[in-house]
């Protein structure tokens, strides 16, 4: 039966009220199949992003029709179609009269009541065509400019900045099916996307003179927040470790498969390597956190105390961040001169990037917190 709807005694039948839609409370296999395909999306866009970064690195010459271009643009119709999907599923039944699929959060009217869209939806959905919309944005830049070598070209930023509003959209909607086993695991996945894609955009910042490189800020920012959110949102003990080891599995995937993509479509293209290739670790997999895994294991801890001791959860959220961002700030620049054999990490700049843990850890914690308050309010019950 749905939630929530009203009884109508003089009838002797339940009423739906016309300003509001019942949803149902339980979960169809199109609203499954929705959130999966929205992640797929993400999950194409993420490939074809670390292969198009290596392409720039290891071959150069770039236009806008190319196979990881295609990768990109792809991705991103495929989450945008999906959500579209449900979102014309949604208003369908409200129109009719019907259940609404449990699917995605709240669902909410928009463009005046035209449309029903499940919040998270809305938001996945909303950042896919701004993607495709930029990405005419990116075809005119290509077109003044030719090929460009760099991430933080103004198309290239509103660009990222869409798909990482696609990927918060994708959290939203497995969060609200965090009561499942599914969408716990698809929350999971979400999660670590996010993680890795979340600092790209701040290259942006990087036409500013910073005293450290804006991208690695940003990771020792989001990083721990996104963790902590996950966990959270989870609320079993082991969440934190399911993020850091699926972060590590999807690091490790990347590291092997971009060079291995960007050297065979040079080859098949008949474009040759750049001349004098040092041996640098893979571009987009080596910006990703690898003590992310040391980070979720303190979380844990953290979180495992807390409970043990029966501590104030908002003290014990901020202590976290500080001690995940501690942590990130150290392993960054560590990991960096792990698997980058001519980086030049100097002890002023292992120190600032490591000290810039704690005040981040602390914004981390509390951000983190408060967006898992959010998150874990999300039911899909009826529209306001």
């Amino acid at each position: 039966m749905s939630a929530s709807i009203p009884f109508d005694a003089a009838q002797g039948e339940r009423a739906v009220p016309a300003s509001r839609i019942a949803v149902a409370e339980t979960t169809g296999t199109a609203a499954r199949a929705g959130a999966w395909v929205v992640l797929l999306g993400i999950v194409v866009t993420t490939v074809g992003t670390s292969w198009d970064i290596q392409w720039h690195t290891d071959v150069g010459p770039d236009t806008f029709f190319t196979l990881p271009h295609l990768f990109l643009y792809s991705g991103s119709a495929i989450s945008g179609f999906a959500s579209l999907a449900v979102v014309l599923l949604t208003t369908s039944a409200q129109r009719a009269g019907r259940e609404a699929p449990r699917a995605g959060g709240t669902p909410i009217r928009v463009f005046g009541g035209t449309l029903t869209a499940p919040i998270g939806y809305m938001v996945s959905g909303a950042g896919a065509a701004l993607f495709l919309l930029y990405g005419l944005f990116d075809l005119e830049w290509h077109s003044i400019y030719g090929f460009d070598a760099v991430l933080n070209t103004p198309s290239h930023v509103a660009l990222f900045l869409s798909i990482a509003t696609t990927m918060i959209g994708s959290i939203i909607v497995f969060s609200a099916h965090r009561d499942e086993l599914w969408g716990r695991v698809g929350l999971v996945f979400a999660t670590v996307l996010m993680i890795s894609y979340a600092p790209i955009p701040a290259d942006g910042l990087n036409n500013l003179r910073l005293p450290v490189d804006a991208m690695v800020a940003a990771t020792v920012l989001f990083a721990p927040m996104l963790l902590i959110m996950g966990a959270l949102v989870l609320g079993r003990a082991g969440s934190a470790l399911a993020i850091g080891v699926a972060m590590s599995v999807t690091q490790g995937l990347l590291w092997w498969f971009s060079p291995w993509a960007a050297h065979v479509y040079a080859s098949a293209v008949g474009l040759p390597l750049r001349d004098s290739l040092l041996p640098l670790p893979p571009s987009f997999p080596s910006i990703m956190p690898m003590f992310l895994i040391v980070a979720a294991v303190a979380v844990e801890g953290m979180f495992a105390l807390a409970r043990a001791r029966n501590l104030d959860p908002h003290r014990t959220v901020l202590a976290t961040g500080v001690v995940a961002g501690v942590i990130l700030g150290v392993g960054l620049p560590l990991q960096t001169i792990l698997t980058d054999p001519v980086a030049q990490i100097t002890a002023s700049m292992f120190t600032v990037i490591a000290v810039l843990g704690i005040p981040f850890g602390l914004v981390a914690g509390f951000f983190g917190g408060r967006f898992a308050a959010v998150l874990r309010t999300l039911v899909s019950r009826e529209t306001l």
